[in-house]
């Protein structure tokens, strides 16, 4: 039987762990160690959506946030969206995440999610959660808040970039989300030469939080960046 790029893509993050060090007040999470039913739900995923061996175009965030994909094990997916658009309940987490609203306002204008994820595979470069410790507790971090930390995780973010390239994903492209992210991915394509072009798009938080008026506009432009 074919591996299929839902194989790859379930085996890598099964595998998933971070070893190296990290600056003081850092933690790494990983959502699949940390709850079974994410391994699950993240499985039952991308067997229905991936399961096949079509290229398809990359589309890069940040990190995994703790209520999106730091629960479901899947990119700008909350617990919401998975149950109403994907059909895949999980019964340990309930989270509702503003990424995952845009995306899926976005997705829905694309032509649906079947359609969407059959040309297009988002993931991280820095695919576990990242937490940070603060008075009031952990909170998000993002890999680029701290210059120390970024040099921390910059091999491992090389690494898991080439990883995600081999599951046949078009290098000739590639759409990144947030400005300030695409200023580090820039360092490691000069470094590791991963993508022939970077096609830079505003990220889904950002609009949610300050651009929500002119949503539209924004989801037009992701459209028209991914269907030319």
């Amino acid at each position: 039987m074919d591996i299929t790029f839902a194989d790859h893509v379930i085996e890598f993050n099964k595998n998933l762990s971070y070893k190296g060090s990290l600056p003081e007040g850092f933690k790494v999470l990983n959502p699949y160690l940390d709850n079974p039913e994410t391994l699950t739900v993240m499985q039952k995923f991308y067997h229905k959506y991936y399961d096949d061996s079509f290229q398809r175009k990359f589309m890069i965030g940040i990190n995994p946030s703790r209520h999106g994909a730091g629960v479901t094990g899947v990119p700008f997916t909350d617990t919401k969206r998975l149950e109403s658009v994907c059909g895949i309940t999980m019964k340990s987490a309930h989270t509702h995440e503003v990424s995952s609203v845009f995306m899926y306002n976005m997705i829905e204008e694309y032509g649906g999610a079947d359609l969407f994820y059959k040309e297009v595979y988002i993931n991280s470069p820095f695919p576990l959660a990242i937490v940070r410790k603060t008075k009031n507790g952990w909170l998000n971090a993002n890999y680029y808040d701290d210059k120390d930390l970024f040099e921390a995780v910059k091999d491992f973010m090389i690494e898991s970039l080439k990883e995600h390239i081999s599951l046949n994903l078009d290098t000739s492209e590639v759409f990144i989300l947030g400005k300030k992210n695409a200023d580090f991915i820039s360092k490691l394509n000069k470094e590791a030469r991963l993508f022939d072009k970077m096609n830079i798009l505003e990220h889904p938080r950002y609009i949610q939080q300050y651009k929500s008026k002119e949503k539209q506009l924004y989801i037009d432009k992701y459209i028209l960046a991914l269907k030319k």
